[in-house]
């Protein structure tokens, strides 16, 4: 399961820097130090687009959850924002570009590329919406 395989690569990289401890030497959960607390903080609250990797994306907001160290909703909130931001800002250098440029087909096709990450976003909240109303 690729959830379990990449919290298993956090931990371990989480321990090998000094930022988590086994509680237990016979068991394999693992508990943050408050070092670690505070850079799995850092982690959630850094906004990775405009080149998303959706997997981490997603593992942030199953280890918000299951950590109860943020709300997933909050964390896809703030991703919104920043590419609605970027939105705004890419169409608004389209609209000064002469029709057939270059430059404005590229301007267009990360227009694209940023109205889809919104609606992956979309489908994410509804995920989680639907999770907190089970």
């Amino acid at each position: 399961m690729v959830e379990g395989a990449a919290a298993r690569s956090r931990q371990w990289h989480l321990g090998r820097a000094g930022e988590a401890k086994a509680p237990d030497a016979g068991r394999k959960a693992y508990e943050l130090t408050a070092a670690g607390q505070e850079r799995v903080a850092q982690w959630l609250a850094e906004i990775g687009w405009p080149r998303p990797d959706l997997a981490e994306f997603h593992l942030k907001l199953v280890a918000a959850a299951q950590a109860g160290l943020a709300d997933p909703i909050a964390i896809v909130d703030a991703q919104r924002h920043e590419l609605l931001r970027r939105l705004r800002d890419v169409q608004r250098a389209a609209m000064s570009e002469p029709a057939g440029s270059q430059a404005g087909l590229l301007l267009e096709g990360i227009v694209l590329r940023l109205q889809a990450d919104l609606r992956w976003l979309e489908a994410c909240e509804r995920a989680w919406m639907n999770r907190r109303t089970k």
